[in-house]
């Protein structure tokens, strides 16, 4: 099993940064890839970001490309996502998630074994 802490979501006003975090338990911390999602009322949930098992591939879609940063820190066992510029479109309660095997790297919220608990990310227009 995994264990998936997160924070550092709030309030920015449009423009601004948040960076997440995400603080894994359990297996070992290389052995997996790890994503964040979001979902907004009403809306799926959709992948935002998606790192390898060591942190040398990272896959964007291109509604947060160039703004979005994935990263990962072994030493820590915690993933990041540093967002800038951000939009009220981005408005979300944001979740990280894991997959195994770690080399591969899923975008659909159905090959993910276990996930956060959701932090509320807000951006006011």
């Amino acid at each position: 099993q995994v264990q998936l802490l997160e924070s550092g979501g709030g309030l920015v006003p449009a423009g601004g940064s948040l960076r997440l975090s995400c603080t894994a338990s359990g297996r070992p911390f290389h052995s997996y890839t790890m994503a964040w999602f979001r979902q907004a009322p009403g809306k799926n949930r959709e992948c935002v970001a998606v790192i390898d098992w060591n942190g040398s591939k990272t896959y964007y879609p291109d509604s947060v490309n160039g703004r979005f940063t994935i990263s990962r820190d072994h030493a820590k066992n915690t993933m990041y996502l540093e967002m800038n510029s951000l939009k009220p479109e981005d408005t979300a309660v944001y979740y990280c998630a894991t997959h195994f095997p770690g080399n591969t790297m899923p975008t659909i919220p159905d090959e993910y074994s276990y996930w956060g608990q959701g932090t509320q990310v807000t951006v006011s227009s």
